[in-house]
């Protein structure tokens, strides 16, 4: 377990900061300023956005300590660790290469979305996008996203930075990366809130977000924030259980996660702050849904002065949290190649590269020239987004909380997270009874949920 860990081989994190950064990243990063905000949008405000906080820290934290230990204590890829800890019973390393399937896939049509954002950075410094009327602002997403020749060059842009980072290694590549990007990602999303609180009109944007009205409360929308809480900390990629590879033996897993939980939380309050103010105070719908971002942002930064300054900020923001999630995505799937077929670390991250090159693309063209081909009735491209979404992270989480609650040994996970028994962990009860019964009873309900088209 030693000799052949990632850990050892690939070198681990430096610090409990760079850890933190790196998985922080990972965390954060669209589905904190792109999906969050529409998702909240679209059930309420304050009430939904309490609920995701309790969900968080309820179960997102413990599920987290989980990846992150079994990473930790087998040194081993999201495959290798189920390899390692369970070795009599083969089978639990699906749950592993369930996660790193579901990452791949995810990877696949996030790069579409990331090559968007791309574009928007480009257009808001040429300020293309300034002057325009609602309806030449959407009709330009539109002929953009249809396209083909410009969404698959930023798409590629993307794909080729990310690699690039990753090739360079854990410690030279992944955490100084996340050290730099991470801190300019908190302070270029507080000049957004401050620029967006100080609007004529912004209050009522803050009292939407932060003022609870339980009356807007459905079962969907319960479903929808416990969803909501998982999609955003990447839970059940198997992303964690390989970071948690590189984290260093004294490092307290339960401080890590609820660090990692807090700065996930506090970018998606800050997105609220930086886009609902804004919103309100030039007259847009708060529930626009997925477009919020690409077609009724740039309405709002075309009303307001030195909205061009802001909009250069806030793509350059979406871009950065981009990229430190398709880091550890890539990461992800890289380190389970590395193992599985004794890859070196750069021709494993060209050949996966490659791979997603091609998936990325025909995602990319089912906007456009692959638009009616369609699975169970959608796009490619919303078809793969279904299918993670929907059932394969659900899945991924349960065959994980499966796994720590009910088949390892108590006293080994006790073990791994008061370091050897340095640490007194109080919490540890607390913990086991969420793994054993409340995660896997809540994750079901929202499996059930979006197999049956109730959950949001």
């Amino acid at each position: 377990m030693g000799e052949n860990g990632l850990g050892k081989n690939q070198g681990g994190f430096t610090s409990s900061f760079g850890a933190i950064a790196a998985a922080a990243g990972s965390a954060i990063g669209l589905g904190n300023i792109w999906r969050f905000p529409y998702t909240v949008g679209q059930n309420g405000g304050g009430a939904f956005l309490l609920l995701y906080i309790a969900f968080v820290f309820l179960l997102g934290v413990p599920i987290m300590m989980s990846e992150l230990a079994l990473g930790r204590r087998s040194r081993q890829d999201a495959v290798g660790a189920f390899h390692v800890l369970a070795p009599r019973h083969r089978s639990w390393m699906f749950v592993g290469f369930w996660g790193v399937l579901t990452t791949f896939l995810i990877y696949s049509f996030y790069s579409v979305v990331t090559g968007w954002t791309l574009d928007y950075v480009v257009l808001s410094c040429q300020g293309g996008l300034a002057d325009k009327s609602p309806a030449e602002v959407s009709q330009a997403f539109t002929d953009f996203s249809t396209g083909t020749f410009w969404p698959i060059l930023y798409q590629v842009i993307f794909l080729v930075l990310t690699a690039l980072v990753v090739m360079l290694g854990v410690q030279k590549g992944i955490e100084k990366t996340s050290k730099i990007l991470m801190p300019v990602l908190f302070v270029l999303m507080l000049l957004l809130c401050v620029r967006s609180v100080t609007l004529p009109g912004a209050g009522e944007g803050l009292d939407f977000l932060f003022r609870p009205d339980f009356s807007k409360l459905t079962g969907t929308a319960v479903l929808s924030a416990l969803g909501q809480a998982m999609f955003s900390l990447s839970i059940g990629l198997g992303v964690l259980i390989t970071y948690g590879a590189y984290v260093r033996k004294e490092d307290n897993l339960f401080k890590t996660s609820v660090i990692i939980a807090s700065a996930d939380t506090l970018i998606a309050i800050l997105s609220g702050i930086a886009i609902f103010p804004a919103v309100f105070a030039f007259g847009m719908s708060p529930a626009s849904g997925p477009s919020l971002v690409y077609e009724v942002l740039p309405n709002v930064f075309n009303s307001m002065a030195g909205g061009q300054i802001f909009a250069i900020i806030f793509f350059v923001l979406l871009s950065i949290a981009a990229l430190t999630s398709t880091i550890s995505m890539l990461e992800a799937v890289v380190a389970y190649v590395m193992k599985r077929f004794h890859m070196r670390r750069v021709p494993a991250v060209i050949c996966i590269t490659g791979l997603l090159l091609v998936t990325g693309i025909v995602c990319t063209l089912s906007f456009g020239p692959l638009s009616n081909v369609k699975i169970l009735g959608q796009s490619i491209f919303g078809f793969l987004d279904m299918l993670t979404a929907t059932y394969m992270l659900p899945l991924g989480a349960i065959g994980i909380v499966a796994f720590m609650g009910w088949y390892y040994a108590k006293s080994e996970a006790r073990d791994e997270l008061t370091n050897g028994g340095l640490l007194k962990a109080r919490y540890f009860s607390v913990y086991y009874f969420i793994m054993k019964y409340l995660a896997p009873v809540a994750l079901l309900a929202v499996l059930i949920a979006g197999i049956f088209g109730f959950g949001g």
